[in-house]
């Protein structure tokens, strides 16, 4: 399974991002996709995670800010992230794995190779 992330960037504190993350290869090998984060130096964290049958996982930082999101049809997975704040400044990941319910970054055998997201303050 190939990942491949978008939508990354530099953005004011307060500001939005979409993030995508378009799969290809062998689908049946995804049941639970998500998106993941890591900062130099810290342990790598999940953010959110939806199971193929529409389960839906968020971080308590999340805070209602971010939307995950999956188009099937397309393989694809979005990341609405809403009232951006520096601390979420990171390195995004998109991640898949055959479990159907993850919520843990460990979980994920499968990851692409990450968009930038900076906000300033």
């Amino acid at each position: 399974v190939q990942l491949v992330e978008s939508g990354g960037g530099l953005v004011q504190a307060g500001g939005s991002l979409r993030l995508s993350c378009v799969a290809s290869g062998n689908m049946f090998e995804i049941n639970t996709m998500g998106w993941l984060r890591q900062v130099p130096g810290e342990e790598r964290e999940s953010v959110a995670t939806i199971s193929d049958g529409g389960s839906i996982y968020y971080a308590e930082f999340v805070e209602g800010r971010f939307t995950i999101s999956r188009d099937k049809a397309k393989n694809t997975l979005y990341l609405q992230m809403d009232s951006l704040k520096p601390e979420d400044t990171a390195m995004y990941y998109c991640a898949a794995t055959e479990f159907a319910y993850a919520t843990v970054y460990y979980d994920f055998t499968n990851l692409g190779q990450g968009t930038q997201v900076t906000v300033s303050s």
